[in-house]
């Protein structure tokens, strides 16, 4: 067994063992779509550096299990947004266990929206979203429900350009950090904050239209 079968057969049992403490439900049809998402990802990674290097269990929870807690805040045949799509995280998983959403993943690295695209075939979602390689700001807001972002806290200067940006009927779904709570606070935005399962600091924030 080489180490890329190692590295999923171990992936794959952290999200048996460990989807029920996201209160996630995996079918099997799921189950093996995330395993190809991640093994893409395990040969890319070294080139690209999609994210910091972490264990397959690692991978299973901090990444996909949380990202798939955004599903009970996304209703049938929600439309979204992802800013800074970098590895695909959170919307590939999401994609992959619901099938109803359609997404447009912004990401401006050029190589990692090449990844991006692969990971949408291999993971079978590709008629599901479309990837773009450019910065949100260059682009127009498309008309969706929800903008999701998962590593709005790197960029200080981001939140602000993000709330110009977004249209007026879309809630946010922002993963983070104290610090954006602060944030959040700071620009009196109306929201509601989830812990997320297994961590100190770390929160999915929902900010509600109107803001």
């Amino acid at each position: 067994m080489n180490n890329t079968e190692q590295s999923a057969n171990e992936f794959r049992s952290a999200l048996v063992a460990k989807a029920h403490i996201y209160e996630v439900a995996l079918t099997p049809k799921i189950r093996e779509g995330l395993v190809d998402y991640f093994c893409l990802l395990f040969q890319w990674n070294p080139r690209l550096h999609l994210v910091a290097p972490c264990s397959p269990t690692e991978f299973a929870t901090r990444h996909v299990l949380e990202s798939l807690l955004l599903l009970p805040h996304l209703p049938s045949s929600a439309t979204v947004a992802d800013i800074g799509s970098g590895a695909g995280l959170p919307m590939v998983p999401c994609l992959i266990a619901r099938p109803d959403i359609r997404a447009t993943l912004f990401e401006s690295a050029k190589r990692k929206a090449v990844f991006l695209r692969e990971a949408l075939k291999v993971a079978a979602v590709v008629d599901y979203a479309t990837v773009v390689a450019k910065r949100f700001e260059d682009v127009q807001s498309p008309p969706v429900h929800f903008i999701t972002c998962r590593a709005l806290e790197k960029f200080e200067t981001t939140l602000p350009r993000l709330l110009e940006w977004v249209p007026k009927q879309s809630s946010l779904l922002l993963f983070g950090s104290h610090n954006l709570h602060r944030k959040i606070d700071e620009y009196k935005l109306h929201y509601t904050v989830f812990k997320i399962p297994q961590s100190i600091n770390r929160f999915i924030f929902v900010v509600s239209p109107g803001r």
